[in-house]
């Protein structure tokens, strides 16, 4: 039997997630054994990182969706990418005299106010950051999976065990969410924080580390989710062959495959997922092989 169906077939009895087997979810969105995920939602479609982006994902039929967590100056956590908010907000109109306008400067109060919509399409005027507590409660709403990126923890002390709090009020540890989340980041450092403290999470480092390195990141790290562009047959051969913390191979997603000719190219490195803005173009893509 193929390693990977043995690898997901042993964590289903061990009751560990199984991310990557064959969806019984009518809107999982994968192709045969690659899981597709909605980049920061349907983000070619709606505003990134908003409740629109991920309601989106949702009506093309995708589960899984990717976003981003930062933190206000009063302690919320935010959906947002940037560590500054003047691209995907109007913060500059609104507090003109607050530059460079970090989100670390601002309070959720302020943040509340600022348009996230209208710099994509007025037909999105008026659409706000969301905290992370209401992106939850949508994203539950929608029976949506969740790959969340701890963004620029550096800036951030303590919002690994800040952001598990989250999620664990809102009742997302419990092992039935498990199965739907993914913490990831491009901090080392933070993911191994992740998984020492919530050892049942799974997690994903955003990277390529050399294969020399793979043993290191396997202690602490279920996926290794590098660009596209960095990645071969090879690489990913070297990825499966290690174990990660839950005793399943590593697996990869890779980011940003936005069109057809490279989500075949990807595809043809035996992948496990790819994230996408345009989720729907990949889907099809794949579909065709």
């Amino acid at each position: 039997m193929h390693a990977r169906v043995v690898a997901a077939t042993a964590a289903a009895v061990l009751g560990v997630a199984v991310l990557l087997s064959p969806a019984s979810d009518a809107r999982a969105g994968d192709v045969g054994e690659i899981t597709v995920i909605a980049h920061r939602g349907a983000s070619a479609y709606a505003p990134e990182n908003t409740l629109a982006s991920i309601d989106k994902a949702a009506q093309l039929g995708f589960s899984w969706v990717e976003n981003d967590v930062q933190r206000t100056k009063d302690g919320e956590l935010v959906v947002i990418h940037d560590d500054s908010l003047p691209r995907t907000t109007n913060v500059e109109q609104v507090f003109p005299g607050r530059a460079p306008w970090k989100v670390k400067d601002f309070t959720a109060a302020e943040i509340a106010r600022l348009d996230a919509g209208s710099w994509y399409s007025p037909a999105y005027a008026g659409t706000r950051v969301p905290t992370l507590k209401d992106y939850m409660c949508q994203i539950e709403h929608n029976h949506e999976k969740l790959l969340l990126e701890i963004k620029n923890p550096e800036l951030y002390p303590g919002i690994e065990q800040q952001t598990l709090k989250m999620l664990d009020n809102q009742g997302w540890l419990d092992q039935k969410h498990l199965e739907r989340l993914v913490v990831q980041s491009f901090s080392a450092g933070s993911i191994r924080t992740v998984h020492e403290l919530k050892p049942a999470v799974t997690t994903a480092y955003l990277g390529a580390p050399d294969v020399a390195e793979l043993h290191q990141y396997a202690r602490f790290t279920d996926l290794i989710n590098p660009s596209y562009g960095s990645l071969s047959k090879a690489y990913v051969s070297a990825v499966h062959s290690f174990e990660g913390p839950h005793g399943k191979p590593l697996r990869v997603f890779a980011w940003t495959v936005n069109d057809a000719p490279t989500a075949h190219k990807v595809a043809g490195y035996d992948v496990d997922g790819m994230i996408t803005n345009k989720p729907d173009v990949v889907r099809a893509a794949l579909g065709s092989d």
